[in-house]
């Protein structure tokens, strides 16, 4: 439906490092990473990659997805400072207002590519916290479409600049919500994240329902990609094709 270049991924917390080696294939890092390079290793390689906080380079990657142990440090913002930030108080506020899931219950985490996803209780990766997916911002408009198509809601989005992923799967894997970024300068330099991709992190039941409502809108002729009618066109003929008057 969205003519996606690289497939989608799963994502899910555990609780302990034994639930993640006990899957079986699972890959584990050689080297330290951020997290969006495992992201990415799932999305762009279709590697089963499981981690725990000592395989990632510091807590900006770790607090986002609730592994480490909390340090009183990070919230300030220090290491930020004069990077992204001019001063303390900003960076300060930055580290505040990212998206994260709460310390203390999750040991290690998994992403793998989606269709290695059962679904099954009884299989080891079993259904994943959430999903994540690349798109284009036309495709993902009309995705959001699809999510919108049966009990519409509006969907509110900050940016909370670098950091991104706090956006994306932090907020995704915290609320369980549909979570829409645009990939930070890290997702980009280190992640392989394209110039022109945006990223969506939500359950496998958002899907399916945005599924629904995308092959709704095909039916009523409203497909992606668009086709461009051309802007010195007179639109009534192209508009009359989807409205009555």
């Amino acid at each position: 439906m969205l003519k996606l270049k690289v497939p989608p991924i799963g994502m899910k917390l555990l609780e302990s490092v034994e639930d993640m080696e006990a899957i079986p294939r699972v890959r584990r890092p050689k080297s330290i990473h951020t997290m969006d390079q495992i992201v990415a290793q799932a999305t762009r390689l279709g590697w089963t990659v499981g981690i725990t906080a000592d395989d990632l380079i510091g807590d900006q990657c770790r607090f986002v997805v609730g592994l480490g142990k909390d340090d009183p440090a990070w919230h300030t913002g220090e290491h930020m400072k004069g990077v992204w930030f001019e001063t303390v108080e900003d960076a300060t506020r930055h580290q505040s207002a990212m998206h994260r899931v709460p310390l203390g219950t999750y040991r290690a985490l998994v992403a793998a590519p989606l269709r290695k996803w059962s679904g099954k209780p009884e299989d080891t990766l079993g259904t994943p916290d959430i999903a994540l997916f690349y798109a284009t911002p036309g495709a993902m408009i009309y995705f959001i479409n699809g999510l919108q198509w049966r009990n519409y809601r509006n969907f509110e989005w900050g940016v909370v600049g670098e950091s991104s992923c706090a956006d994306s799967w932090g907020r995704a894997l915290k609320t369980r919500e549909p979570s829409l970024s645009i990939p930070c300068f890290a997702e980009r330099r280190y992640g392989g994240v394209l110039d022109e991709e945006m990223l969506m992190a939500l359950t496998t039941e958002d899907i399916a329902k945005a599924l629904n409502g995308m092959h709704a809108l095909s039916m009523n002729g409203l497909r992606y990609p668009f086709a461009n009618y051309g802007i010195q066109m007179d639109v009534r003929a192209g508009m009359a094709a989807s409205y009555k008057s």
